[in-house]
């Protein structure tokens, strides 16, 4: 006999997995089975200040085990070493094995240094990497900048905003800064359609931010810094190089992946050519990664188990093209108000209500919540 309730597991425990978790608590109806995995015990979420965009602003810290409970879900502290689509099920490090009707894989990527001699910039210390170079723009020491974004799958936009955003608080400062974005082609850009991509240029032209394309980069050591940006030998001489990394997905055995470890899905989040495995997020082979675009997978991705559970609820499809302000939402419209809910003012997660010239906020001045027709 079957059992009673369809049994998903989820696993990771960044935005894309606990916008998974929120999801489905809201839109299965108690149909569904929950279970979270992921391999550390806290959800950690860093705000960005309105008036000083890469200052420290609150850090909310979540228990996974709690937010588990609290949707009805059960935690297991593991990382995910094997699938197995046939028996469906997913086995952890620790030798927990634990079977599924639906799998979501939301384990995100790993962050590598793309470029030698400049400053790293990852999702770990980058508050820390800006607010070092603001401080040496106001000592000093330096008026201009370039920041290079590597080819391949990565934070593209996250580039372009720290170009934008710096160059505000330079100029709020009094200093006029010299700033360059380094673009590595292929740009994965176009994936986002002609209206993201114009509105960037409109954005960086209006902040004198200036552009340059090259296949390949090399940074030679100063002073001055010079940017060389192959196969022009375009150089760029600069007094700071910030660089983004590339990403590397996290190869799970019994999975097939792209070469760069990447798991490949359709318009539905469905892992391809597999029964009952889906993938939202940084992990998945879209290359350009965002929160806001692992949040919108993530729902996509509940509203498909959820229907497949059988809630009274219309399948949707994954299509940046159409929600180009996805670039930038910090996470998702379930996870937003669950994070919210009994919040004091000072920690409840909204985007400025004045509007700034970043890409992160584009066309978009408004809470976080507000998403539209999602």
């Amino acid at each position: 006999m079957r059992k009673s309730r369809f049994r998903v597991v989820i696993a990771g425990g960044g935005v894309a997995g606990l916008e998974t978790l929120r999801a489905l608590h809201g839109l299965t109806g108690g149909r569904a089975e929950l279970t979270l995995v992921a391999p550390q015990d806290e959800f950690v979420y860093g705000l960005l200040g309105a008036e000083e965009p890469f200052e420290a602003g609150p850090v909310r810290r979540v228990s996974l085990d709690a937010a588990a409970r609290d949707a009805g879900a059960a935690f297991i502290a593991g990382t995910v070493d094997m699938v197995d689509p046939t028996g469906k099920a997913l086995t952890t490090l620790g030798g927990d094995r634990l079977p599924y009707d639906a799998l979501v894989l939301a384990v995100g990527a790993e962050p590598k240094p793309a470029v030698e001699h400049a400053t790293a910039w990852d999702d770990r210390s980058g508050s820390e990497s800006v607010s070092g170079l603001l401080r040496d723009f106001e000592q000093g020491h330096g008026r201009s900048l370039a920041v290079v974004i590597p080819a391949g799958p990565g934070w593209p936009l996250r580039g372009y905003e720290l170009a934008l955003s710096i160059t505000h608080q330079t100029k709020s400062m009094g200093i006029d800064l010299e700033a360059t974005v380094v673009v590595q082609e292929p740009s994965p850009l176009w994936v986002l359609g002609s209206r993201t991509v114009n509105a960037l240029s409109s954005e960086l032209a209006r902040a004198e931010v200036a552009v340059v394309s090259a296949s390949r980069v090399q940074v030679e050591v100063g002073p001055p810094i010079t940017v060389v940006a192959h196969p022009s030998d375009s150089r760029v001489e600069v007094d700071r190089v910030l660089a983004l990394p590339t990403l590397h997905g996290r190869r799970i055995r019994g999975l097939p992946t792209d070469v760069g470890g990447f798991i490949e899905v359709d318009d539905h989040g469905r892992v391809r050519g597999l029964d009952g495995l889906w993938a939202a997020g940084d992990g998945t082979a879209f290359p350009v990664k965002s929160g806001g675009f692992a949040a919108e997978q993530a729902d996509v991705v509940a509203h498909n188990i959820a229907a497949a559970a059988g809630a009274d609820i219309e399948p949707r499809r994954f299509d940046p093209v159409l929600r180009p302000y996805l670039a930038g939402l910090p996470s998702g419209g379930f996870l937003e108000a669950w994070l919210a809910t009994g919040d004091d003012a000072g920690l409840t997660t909204q985007l400025p209500s004045r509007r700034l010239p970043l890409l992160t906020y584009l066309q978009r001045g408004s809470a976080a919540g507000s998403r539209g027709d999602d």
